[in-house]
């Protein structure tokens, strides 16, 4: 799947990443708390060195630059 990156400046590409198939109409989707555990990932770590493509572990184990996520109020 792709995601825009935070600051907006380009999407990367996130593979392997965890979904489940709707038996119903066939579509994959990933369930919110992916996709929050990606969103805040993405928040802290540095962005300008992903690459284009990388896996959803890859992502997951990357150097993060900040502690915690202050912009997330839940």
């Amino acid at each position: 799947m792709y995601w825009e990156l935070p600051d907006g400046t380009r999407a990367i590409e996130i593979t392997e990443t965890p979904a489940f198939a709707c038996s119903s109409c066939g579509m994959t989707y990933q369930e919110e708390a992916v996709i929050a555990e990606i969103e805040n990932q993405l928040f802290l770590v540095n962005a300008k060195k992903l690459p284009e493509t990388l896996t959803y572990q890859e992502l997951m184990e990357t150097e993060r630059i900040l502690k915690r996520n202050y912009f997330d109020f839940s």
